[in-house]
């Protein structure tokens, strides 16, 4: 049995970037304590491809939903749609879906009516929403408060490189903070100190893989077993060991996460 020392809570393994050698990487995970990796989809369209790396990985689960960048091309797939793809085994959550006003590539209008819809999906279901927010604090805090008030859903703002003010009402609202690499950068001092705010048993690690690899491999590919590097990282800013800050952060992605079989429990790896 794979130990499950970490989880890699967000990754894209069905990006061309791992083509070349993705059972390897799957395998250097595995070796690395990383025992659980959701891989993300960012189109509804492509979820055959998602769900086809799930499928084959038992270590592998995904989600299914649309980026914000993405919202243009896809933003009539209605509530019931995601309700029901969401019904695959391998499907633990919905999106990644949010706010990105950093890129101009689809209007505004439109990211925010996928967003709703998937909130709906999350609520529906009670799988977690992986939340996108790039340069988009405000419009996310106001669609949080607004769509919380019609409802509780479960999610995580994943990726966070905010300001302190949306992580403490993702927090309030019952949601989960999830830290990739960026915080283990040099000049990341200020998203450091968001983390140290966000509760113990709000934080999630995950890679963002293939993006953003955190040191010593900043620059490089990234993939799942350097979310231990980022882990090991923040434990370290924390002032915490490594061992409680990654039981931790591996007891809350189970706790939100509860589709998932917990491996350390006899669950399958």
């Amino acid at each position: 049995m794979t130990p499950c020392i970490l989880v890699d809570s967000h990754c894209h393994l069905d990006f061309p970037d791992f083509d070349a050698d993705r059972e390897a990487l799957i395998g250097r995970a595995n070796a690395a304590g990383v025992g659980i990796m959701v891989s993300i989809c960012t189109q509804v369209i492509n979820r055959a491809r998602v769900l086809a790396i799930a499928e084959n990985f038992a270590c592998v689960f995904a989600s299914i939903g649309t980026h914000p960048l993405n919202a243009a091309d896809e933003d009539e797939v209605p509530v019931a749609d995601l309700v029901r793809l969401a019904a695959h085994p391998k499907v633990v959550a919905i999106g990644e879906a949010g706010l990105d006003f950093h890129y101009d590539r689809a209007p505004h209008d439109r990211q925010e009516r996928v967003f709703r819809r998937h909130i709906a999906a999350a609520r529906e279901t009670r799988l977690p929403l992986v939340i996108h927010a790039r340069d988009a604090d405000a419009d996310v805090e106001r669609i949080l408060v607004d769509e919380t008030g019609k409802g509780a859903f479960p999610f995580v703002l994943h990726c966070f490189t905010a300001g302190q003010r949306l992580a403490s009402v993702g927090v309030e609202l019952g949601g989960y903070v999830s830290f990739s690499g960026i915080v283990a950068f040099k000049n990341s001092a200020d998203l450091r100190a968001v983390a140290a705010s966000v509760p113990l048993d709000r934080i999630l690690v995950e890679t963002d893989a293939p993006y953003l690899a955190p040191p010593p491999n900043r620059g490089k590919r990234n993939e799942p077993a350097f979310v231990r590097d980022t882990a090991e990282a923040l434990a370290g800013a924390l002032g915490l060991d490594f061992d409680t800050f990654a039981r931790q952060t591996t007891d809350n992605f189970f706790r939100l996460c509860r589709k998932v079989p917990d491996p350390r429990v006899g669950g399958p790896t």
